[in-house]
């Protein structure tokens, strides 16, 4: 079945113009059935996303405030798209169904906000669902729930169920357009659980490999995938063709053209991932594939994120200690936490966190137990690092990569807390301290592209 999966992005549906362009790419080819979409973006400068707008919502409602003014703005943004689209008939419905889900306030907090922040989804299918009739192309709105499209939320992770895929195989079925909104699903229990930020992306992953897609198109507001950020560098290097792994170590890493657990069910059928530009859709865009055809450069990408901690422990004769390092992770393991990287020496180890899972009290207790239950030298904790990644198959039959990285940012006065090679060789990571990441990334894009 040549059938293609499209998501598009808050950019790509922020008014009445940007919805119009998008419904001229989907009856651009006839093999686009199944549309993802988001909720409205911002349209200006210093503009507010509808999602944001609803996440105010319902902190004003669960705070006991009647949250009107953010009610009243919420209706206006979809108000103005339908009055502008001429498909008025829509508004009740989108009014009713934002009035039954803010109202009342359930108890528990996280379900309440997740079923407040799907809003912005739902509605914005409703509106391209009903805009693609009124110009005689059919097209259904397809809710998550009827479709089955089942989640599962355990430790601030959410994961799809393994029998979505079956139950959201009939899409394929439906006649016409089926328009779908990203972002959100339902437990077992019948209560919406919404995907973190950008996981629209996640949802058209799935429902490409529910279907079989020959591809899955993410239509975005950028040209294609760049090397770096463009917004640190000037005319970054286009990338037309990344492999599924460097995609995933890059978005790992702070690249924001896609969700970071976007890829993974379109990875497991085979199925490409097409990045593309709504404003420029003559534009070729950026396939993402299993296996490259084309290597333009050493390096594939660079990208840095901030919000990252070290766990140090260190402990002599570490490395002849049998199940040292396991006692270790089940320690980290019982708070609930994962690990992000584990560089370590024969006397040493650093465990690489996520800050914001880290806490203070997480700290405190996993501290506590590692002296007292692995008798270590010494324990320590590093916070406010980044990690800058550079990416690259190419840099696996490369000698010299990460000395010539490192050497860069040693030139650049940029020490170096932790280096650390996946061992796939297609990707190097740097821990350094938070306020140099920005500029770390502009120093590897320097000695790798504008030489």
């Amino acid at each position: 079945m040549n059938m293609i999966v499209s998501k598009f992005g808050g950019s790509s549906l922020s008014d009445a113009s940007q919805i119009k362009k998008v419904c001229d790419i989907i009856i651009g080819n006839a093999d686009r059935k199944i549309i993802v979409v988001s909720a409205p973006g911002v349209r200006m400068a210093n503009d507010i996303k509808v999602t944001d707008l609803l996440i105010s919502l319902a902190r004003e409602r669960l705070s006991g405030a009647d949250g009107d003014v953010f009610f009243v703005k919420i209706l206006d943004r979809f108000s103005d798209i339908a009055v502008a689209l001429h498909i008025e008939e829509v508004l009740p419905v989108i009014k009713s169904h934002i009035t039954d889900t803010i109202s009342p306030v359930c108890e528990n907090q996280d379900r309440y906000l997740d079923a407040v922040k799907s809003l912005g989804e739902h509605c914005c299918a409703r509106i391209v669902a009903a805009y693609l009739n009124r110009i005689g192309v059919k097209a259904t709105f397809c809710e998550p729930k009827e479709f089955g499209l089942l989640l599962s939320s355990s430790l601030g992770r959410v994961s799809v169920l393994e029998e979505s895929y079956d139950h959201l195989s009939a899409l394929k079925n439906i006649e016409g357009i089926c328009v779908f909104p990203g972002f959100y699903g339902y437990s077992l229990e019948g209560d919406i659980i919404t995907f973190t930020r950008g996981g629209s992306d996640v949802t058209g992953s799935i429902l490409a490999a529910a279907v079989d897609a020959k591809v899955y198109e993410n239509w975005t507001d950028v040209d294609c995938v760049y090397a770096v950020n463009p917004k640190l560098v000037t005319s970054p290097f286009p990338v037309h063709e990344i492999t599924y792994a460097e995609m995933r170590e890059l978005a790992y890493a702070g690249f924001a053209v896609l969700h970071e657990e976007a890829l993974y069910p379109a990875y497991r059928k085979g199925i490409p991932v097409h990045v593309r530009n709504t404003n420029n859709p003559s534009k070729e865009g950026t396939y993402i594939v299993a296996k490259r055809s084309v290597y333009d450069s050493l390096i594939t990408g660079i990208a840095g994120a901030n919000g990252f901690c070290t766990l140090n422990i260190k402990k002599y004769l570490m490395n002849r200690e049998v199940g040292f390092a396991m006692k270790v992770l089940g320690i980290i393991a019982d708070e609930g936490l994962s690990i992000e990287h584990m560089p370590s020496g024969i006397d040493s180890v650093s465990i690489v966190l996520r800050t914001a899972d880290f806490t203070a009290e997480k700290e405190r207790l996993i501290v506590e137990r590692v002296k007292k239950d692995l008798n270590v030298d010494d324990v320590s904790v590093t916070r406010k690092l980044a990690i800058v990644m550079i990416v690259g198959e190419a840099m696996a039959n490369t000698v010299g990569t990460t000395a010539r990285a490192a050497q860069a940012l040693s030139k650049a006065g940029i020490n170096l807390e932790i280096i650390n090679q996946g061992a796939s060789e297609i990707s190097v990571m740097f821990g350094i301290r938070e306020e140099y990441c920005n500029y770390a990334v502009r120093i590897l894009y320097n000695e790798f592209f504008m030489k």
